[in-house]
């Protein structure tokens, strides 16, 4: 079973962007959405709807030295740049880069709005696009390798179902992976489906990030191999040479920071009294 979002060369917006848009009026004060913003997650700013119709977007920034009474429509922008459902997604990436902007509105040929699609959306696009090419990888590799026929599917995996093939992690990058789970932008995982035993191929990092935001089910590109034909894989033997039975067998290897990062904390210790 294919994902149609899977091939970003030809994916739309439409696939990526979000459809249910927070609003705001041309006639709300600049202290009411003010407020919204800074009462929200992940908004810096808003686009302005009359009724249906795209009329402008503001942001954070166009508030800073608006008087608190004023109308948004006298400090939003009214040339706003939009998307259209149909347009490609790494159109939208080049649209976005280009012009500095975090969110772009998606508006249908009548110019009202229907999604929006931010940064963040189009980087888990560039994502997804790389995940399926290592999975072909495997794929053939595993065909060639143990004369086997596979198929591939896209499904949830219990994180306690998995066995390891990798002893050890590295905490930066284990943070940094966290980071990427709490904003939506973690890859699937690649996992192996070897006659009814799943075997983590590849995300090991992105499934510890997950146990420690108490995440039980992650998203996966799970290749199945043919029922019946379980084969002895050579990461499996691996594993259980190295005593990898749950992903809480894995080690995270706390190594020193690269020598060129610095904090300011060590500036502050190395001033004299």
């Amino acid at each position: 079973m294919s994902d149609s979002r899977s091939d970003t060369s030809k994916a739309q917006v439409a696939a990526y962007m979000t459809r249910d848009v927070a609003t705001v009026s041309p006639d709300d004060t600049v202290r009411e959405v003010a407020e919204r913003i800074a009462e929200s997650t992940g908004h810096n700013g808003f686009p302005v709807t009359d009724g249906r119709q795209v009329v402008g977007f503001v942001s954070a920034r166009d508030l800073l030295l608006a008087e608190d009474s004023a109308p948004i429509f006298t400090e939003m922008s009214d040339d706003t740049i939009v998307a259209h459902p149909e347009m490609n997604v790494t159109d939208a990436a080049r649209v976005i880069l280009r012009s500095g902007i975090q969110k772009l509105p998606v508006v249908d040929d009548a110019g009202h709005l229907v999604g929006i699609i931010s940064n963040t959306d189009v980087i888990r696009s560039q994502i997804e696009r790389a995940t399926p090419e290592k999975v072909g990888k495997l794929m053939r590799t595993l065909e060639e390798i143990h004369d086997v026929s596979v198929t591939q599917e896209r499904r949830e995996v219990s994180l306690d179902a998995l066995v390891p093939t990798q002893a050890r992690v590295y905490a930066d990058e284990l943070a940094g992976r966290t980071y990427e789970l709490e904003r939506g932008l973690a890859e699937p995982l690649v996992v192996i489906d070897n006659d009814g035993t799943l075997v983590l191929a590849d995300g090991h990092h992105r499934v510890l990030a997950a146990d420690r935001l108490d995440i039980d089910e992650m998203d996966a590109y799970v290749i199945c191999i043919d029922v019946g034909r379980g084969v002895e894989l050579g990461m499996e033997r691996t594993a259980r040479e190295e005593g990898l039975a749950s992903i809480d067998d894995i080690e995270v290897v706390d190594y020193a920071q690269h020598p060129l990062v610095e904090t300011t904390k060590r500036f502050q210790d190395d001033t004299p009294d």
